[in-house]
């Protein structure tokens, strides 16, 4: 692919699908779900990538994972600006996890924790730990959140979380590690919760 092989673009385009599409679909704004699908934007960021070849291929150290996540952070702030103009957000001060509005949100965040820490028969404990989710994730610093998310939802390595969030390996390291500390503290105040999921 870094020869500009459009062929192996689209191999290797098509082993990242799934968890570009997960990407895509965490970060789409609630509000535009109804013209935009999670679809139109991945062939929007594989039209892009084609168009960018060189670019990539500039950029020998980058590995694809992170590089085409940049492309589609750049597709959904476009998106986002074109069909919500004013209402969208000024995408040059954000960063990961804020980047596309409020699928993103600490409230959004948390329910999908308390989804994957709580089985349907726990209810009524899914909605305090979600309640306790969103006090923990908001108090948390945005450069933590954005770690948390990308390590644990995005399912990026240490080092592809660094460089998409341009940190040093070490400081990615230490923020996740921090965040999950923190999440734990929290955890561990509602009773049996971390026995049914060890």
């Amino acid at each position: 692919m870094r020869r500009g092989d459009e062929t192996a673009l689209a191999a290797l385009f098509e082993s990242h699908h799934d968890r570009l599409r997960r990407w895509v679909e965490h970060r789409l704004d609630a509000r535009l779900r109804g013209r935009l699908s999670a679809s139109d934007v991945l062939q929007e960021v594989y039209l892009a990538a084609a168009q960018r070849l060189d670019h990539f291929r500039e950029r020998p150290d980058m590995p694809f994972s992170v590089w085409v996540r940049l492309l589609a952070d750049q597709r959904l702030i476009d998106a986002h600006r074109r069909h919500l103009g004013a209402e969208a957000r000024d995408a040059g001060r954000e960063v990961a996890i804020d980047r596309a509005g409020p699928t993103t949100s600490a409230a959004n965040l948390a329910a999908r924790l308390a989804g994957d820490l709580t089985s349907p028969s726990q209810a009524a404990m899914r909605h305090e730990v979600h309640e306790l989710l969103v006090q923990t994730i908001e108090a948390m610093d945005p450069l933590d959140r954005d770690v948390l998310s990308l390590r644990h939802f995005d399912e990026l390595t240490n080092d592809e979380v660094a460089q998409l969030l341009g940190i040093p390996k070490g400081t990615a390291s230490k923020r996740y590690v921090r965040a999950l500390g923190r999440l734990r503290e929290i955890l561990e105040q509602v009773p049996g919760l971390l026995d049914h999921t060890a």
